[in-house]
């Protein structure tokens, strides 16, 4: 990849990744469900601990069981990814909760690719309420040692949005809270 992306064509792909609802219904080819977990599994993590597991879901009913469960997440996608953090992989003591930001730079990485790769996808939250996380726990099998930290849900889009930032100098602030002027 080397020399391959300008910053400019990196910053159109990161500006072009949107949250897309609705799919079509064509199933997603294992090469690319691949390739988004690579990506995925290409994010940073606390002391590379890397406590991300995947749970790919392409069967019928346990997506209708998901959709059915999730009142936020009732997407009819052909595809989804839940996002997990192995507490057995997580930092012990004090820096456990960092297996949030992991997983969640995961997920980043691989809603990125999926936009790259043409597909469309949105990331519905589990974490932290007790009631989603156990019912995705359950349409997952997950072991009590594994905790969903969401859902992605990714297939071909049939719907286009453009290209966004959302940009807002009103947040910057420069070397101390409530400053909006860099200092020279």
């Amino acid at each position: 990849m080397k020399g391959k992306d300008t910053l400019a064509e990196i910053l159109e792909h990161i500006l072009a990744r949107r949250s897309i609802r609705k799919f079509k219904p064509d199933p997603v080819p294992k090469e690319l469900i691949t390739q988004l977990l690579k990506a995925a599994m290409a994010a940073p993590s606390a002391t590379n601990r890397q406590p991300w597991e995947f749970v790919v879901i392409t069967e019928p009913k346990r997506l209708a069981a998901l959709r059915q469960r999730l009142p936020f997440g009732r997407y009819t996608a052909p595809l989804a990814v839940v996002v997990c953090g192995n507490m057995r992989r997580a930092l012990p003591g004090p820096g456990r909760g960092f297996w949030i930001q992991d997983c969640s730079a995961a997920a980043e990485n691989l809603l990125l690719a999926a936009s790259g790769l043409h597909l469309g996808a949105v990331w519905v939250g589990v974490h932290p309420i007790g009631l989603f996380a156990r019912a995705v726990a359950k349409v997952a099998e997950l072991p009590k040692h594994v905790k969903p930290l969401g859902v992605l849900y990714i297939g071909y889009p049939a719907e286009e949005k453009a290209p966004r930032t959302q940009y807002d100098e009103g947040k910057i602030h420069w070397q101390r809270f409530g400053e909006h002027t860099p200092s020279e």
